[in-house]
């Protein structure tokens, strides 16, 4: 935060006190202060309304908003993120060969308990078993590099994990 505003009113960062004053102190200039304003929301993500930048008068001010709308961003994307349905998904433990058995399979909302009971399955397959995870087609990108690097851990133990879209599951966003 001190590099930032530093570098956006051209000042040395040991000029920023809490109580210092951008305009009469720093000589910093409504420009000045809406060039701070974009450089918070590049950096962090923020948004800082014009009425709030008239009335930023401290560094302290700043640093208050900054964190103020930080905190939330973060509350409305968890709260997003608690609202969405998980995806349904389609998971297969094969057991090795060397011990043929049934295999396992599995077909729910991705939860995280719904992931442990998954990897439950595998380990108690055992060193040699596959687990194959079926995901819908239209998962992001993200969610499922996501989902790998959570069954990844499982090839230390000799488990091949395979997680895949498959065009059978309903997309994400679709009464299944």
């Amino acid at each position: 935060m001190r590099r930032l505003v530093a570098e956006r009113l051209a000042v040395d960062p040991d000029e920023l006190a809490p109580e210092v004053s951008l305009t009469d102190d720093l000589a910093a200039d409504s420009l000045d202060l809406v060039d701070l304003a974009i450089g918070l929301e590049e950096e962090f993500g923020i948004t800082v309304t014009e009425s709030t930048i008239r009335e930023l008068r401290t560094y302290r001010q700043v640093v208050d908003v900054a964190e103020a709308r930080a905190r939330e961003r973060r509350a409305q994307e968890a709260e997003t993120e608690s609202e969405r349905t998980p995806p349904l998904i389609w998971a297969r433990v094969l057991p090795p060969a060397s011990r043929p058995s049934r295999s396992l399979e599995r077909a729910d909302w991705l939860t995280p308990y719904t992931a442990q009971t998954i990897i439950d399955s595998a380990l108690r397959a055992g060193a040699g078993a596959r687990l194959d995870v079926h995901v819908p087609p239209n998962l992001a990108e993200p969610t499922v590099a996501r989902l790998r690097a959570e069954f990844a851990w499982l090839r230390v133990r000799h488990i091949g994990v395979h997680v895949r879209r498959d065009p059978h599951l309903p997309p994400v966003g679709v009464a299944a």
